[in-house]
């Protein structure tokens, strides 16, 4: 595979995880509204395995980057950083929300 096909794979594998990962965490809030806390478990856990993909996308770039193989800094680049960073951020704000529902369904009954 030539280089700049493997980085795009790499760039395209942080959007696609981090946004996949966002959403499954959007589904555990909403699930955790309905009450339905295993389903909102299983989502939070389906984000954690998206975002552990992502990290390996990510830190094959930085290993890459260590060993002197430097990535071209381009746009996609940049919005790939961001797709992960935002996905990590929800992730764990979800994972609050999740928790704070099922405090109040203890509490409710």
């Amino acid at each position: 595979m030539a280089e700049e096909e493997q980085d795009l794979e790499t760039v395209m594998g942080l959007i696609v995880n981090g946004g996949n990962a966002k959403s499954s965490a959007f589904e555990a809030i909403r699930a955790a509204k309905e009450g339905d806390f295993e389903t909102a478990d299983a989502k939070m856990k389906e984000a954690n395995d998206f975002l552990i993909k992502a990290h390996n996308s990510q830190t094959s770039m930085l290993t890459d980057e260590a060993n002197g193989k430097h990535t071209k800094v381009t746009l996609l680049v940049v919005h790939s950083q961001d797709h992960m960073m935002n996905a990590i951020t929800f992730r764990d704000l979800a994972g609050e929300i999740v928790d704070l529902y099922k405090r109040l369904d203890k509490e409710g009954k």
